[in-house]
């Protein structure tokens, strides 16, 4: 699925830099293929730009702040949040600014990223009630580059048949490759999946879990928000909720950038945050590895893979179904005669 000729998917949030990355001035992000530049204006709102300064088209992103306006780093040109000109400044004081404008895009802080939309978007950001709750924390895990789409990471998301085996080094028991329960229920504009899957239990895992039993289960109530967002709830036995964003960013049709924040209900003393970074780290290692090795567009090109479907491919399937629908529903994919 080539993402940047679907334009329907301009029309959704998306996760794109960590806020406080531009605190020290602009910086380059691309998103469905499109050059952006992104920064904080005087009241430390988040603006985004295309990364095209409209004199000779340098980079904006290599300029700087100056009052809160953008700067061209080429001859000095000043742009507002909204893209217009407002400042030539080899311009005599008296002579008129041009009435003109950079492309702008909206832009919103949102659990401490910067989550930009290239079209009007059909659907909020989506909410995440832990977010400053009493007695949850959150946690910035990581923000990476995959060479794999953004459709593939949210296939694999919700694959609970690959735990035992992609993650046999971290969490995952190969003696038990089958989820104990697995129910899916469709929503206007995505899925809640739950299931039950029993984990081994290591002793670097003790504090992650609550427990210091060899085994223990993991509750999941796993979320999907199209197109490329997910909320992950693990609730396990001792009371510990694991709650995970993931946004898989498109950058191109071959790369994403990859977000992920953590809720917990727990302290610092209970269990430090750069441990819990490190542990899903590792995790999320091993879901890169295996997803880099795989094709992109395996999901929609059932000509490279073989179709013997196991309850666990049914989230896979359902989203591969609803997204060729949004396609479809917004004429970008031609529907078949009857």
């Amino acid at each position: 699925m080539l993402v940047t000729k679907q334009k329907v998917f301009r029309k959704f949030w998306y996760a794109t830099v960590p806020v406080s990355s531009l605190e020290d001035g602009p910086q380059p992000f691309t998103l469905l293929g499109e050059k952006l530049a992104l920064f904080l204006d005087a009241d430390g709102r988040p603006g985004c730009l295309q990364d095209r300064c409209l004199h000779r088209t340098a980079k904006l992103s290599k300029g700087w702040i100056k009052n809160g306006r953008l700067v061209c780093w080429y001859h000095g040109w000043e742009y507002d949040r909204d893209g217009k000109l407002a400042c030539i400044p080899q311009f005599p004081p008296d002579q008129p600014i041009p009435d003109c404008a950079v492309q702008s895009y909206r832009a919103q802080e949102r659990y401490g990223y910067v989550w930009v939309a290239l079209e009007e978007p059909l659907q909020p950001i989506p909410e995440f009630d832990q977010d400053g709750a009493p007695g949850w924390r959150r946690i910035h895990q990581f923000y990476d580059t995959w060479n794999t789409s953004s459709l593939r990471l949210m296939e694999n998301s919700f694959d609970n048949s690959h735990i035992a085996f992609v993650h046999k080094s971290s969490f995952g028991d190969i003696t038990q490759p089958k989820p104990e329960k697995y129910e899916v229920t469709e929503t206007d504009w995505g899925f809640e999946a739950e299931t039950i899957v029993t984990v081994v239990n290591p002793p670097n895992s003790e504090r992650i879990t609550g427990t210091t039993d060899k085994y223990t289960k993991r509750h999941m109530r796993n979320c999907w928000f199209m197109p490329f967002t997910r909320r992950l709830d693990i609730q396990y036995p001792s009371g510990l909720r694991h709650v995970i964003l993931n946004c898989a960013t498109p950058i191109d049709d071959g790369s994403i950038k990859v977000v992920q924040v953590l809720f917990r209900n727990d302290d610092e003393a209970s269990c430090p945050a750069q441990e819990l970074i490190d542990w899903d780290s590792a995790i999320i290692t091993e879901d890169k590895d295996v997803l880099e090795s795989t094709s992109p567009d395996a999901i929609v090109d059932v000509s490279r893979k073989i179709e013997m479907h196991m309850p666990s491919d049914r989230p896979g399937m359902i989203i591969r179904r609803r997204l060729l629908d949004l396609m479809k529903a917004h004429g970008e994919i031609e529907v078949p005669a009857a």
